[in-house]
């Protein structure tokens, strides 16, 4: 293992957050690296058409999207490496954090961006995930408009596929909510809204059997699982709703956190409860997911952890 001298800032995760911190702590001097980790790019590169970021008239697709973020932090200076940092150290004593690479190389940094996002929770069918971007979404908000007066799927019982519902109910000709047990478990709220949505029909005790259709969705095969009884429902899209996973794991023992993993830090701003450390993006976001917010909050670290280094003297 090489021990390198401190970098100024590095940056763990590279979707709209990790890169959007990078494009802004690269032009206030503060030479940073990135780590793309497992997936560079994000939850954005697994899908295929963004049209609601501005700045976009036409759409991009997300692949291609993330490919100019990233161009657009190199060209400031942001080192960029494609790997994976597999264990963090944030009680050194010092003023400076330690970070592992899988491959076993330590590294320190003056300052810590964490941008590590969210993994959407899906339900394990090989048809799901054929039919990922082919029909198959995990956000309502993202994709809902390209299913406008058309039929569709929501699959939860919980706020997350409640809201969803609710939301499709109002671009769709019919959303079809399937719950596996015999209530919801959103909020008494949500529950209401989704009885006073007349195109929104609730399928009780129901599970998914198989999503079918060739090149896209075209129909979802549920069961009954009291009854085992089959049906088909000829919907164009589905949308998986049972939560998302923040990718927060190796910070367990640092960093501040929820019961589900989500980063907690103070209020209206980016920082953790550890000096020099500082959040962005979904990995404390539950509430929006959205690549603009989370853009936007990869700038508000790149900013506190530029006054950071100020206020310490580190620059």
């Amino acid at each position: 293992m090489s021990v390198n001298q401190p970098r100024k800032c590095l940056i763990i995760g590279s979707g709209p957050a990790g890169y959007t911190a990078a494009i802004y702590a690269a032009r206030a001097n503060m030479s940073p690296i990135l780590f793309t980790g497992p997936e560079p790019g994000g939850q954005l590169t697994t899908t295929t058409e963004v049209e609601n970021y501005p700045g976009y008239p036409n759409g991009i697709g997300g692949p291609e999207m993330m490919e100019e973020f990233r161009q657009q932090a190199e060209r400031f200076g942001t080192e960029v490496r494609y790997e994976l940092i597999s264990k963090v150290d944030f009680k050194t004593g010092k003023d400076y954090h330690t970070v592992w690479t899988e491959a076993g190389e330590e590294l320190h940094a003056f300052t810590i961006i964490v941008a590590t996002g969210a993994t959407a929770k899906y339900l394990g069918l090989p048809s799901e995930k054929r039919l990922l971007n082919n029909g198959v979404s995990a956000c309502a908000v993202c994709d809902g408009f390209f299913y406008r007066g058309q039929e569709v799927a929501v699959v939860g019982g919980g706020d997350t596929a409640a809201e969803e519902a609710t939301y499709l109910a109002k671009l769709c000709s019919k959303v079809h909510l399937l719950v596996r047990r015999d209530e919801l478990r959103a909020s008494r709220i949500m529950q209401e809204r989704v009885k006073n949505m007349p195109n929104l029909e609730v399928h009780w005790n129901t599970e998914t059997d198989e999503i079918l259709g060739g090149e896209k969705v075209e129909a979802v095969r549920v069961v009954n699982n009291k009854t085992g009884e089959k049906t088909e429902l000829p919907v164009k899209g589905f949308f998986v709703a049972i939560g998302h996973k923040p990718n927060t794991d190796i910070f367990k023992g640092f960093l501040e956190m929820d019961k589900t993993g989500y980063l907690t830090g103070v209020p209206g701003t980016s920082k953790t409860n550890i000096e020099g450390v500082f959040v962005s993006g979904d990995a404390q976001d539950k509430v929006y997911r959205q690549a603009i917010t989370a853009a936007g909050t990869g700038c508000m670290a790149a900013l506190d952890a530029e006054r950071y280094l100020v206020e310490k003297g580190l620059v």
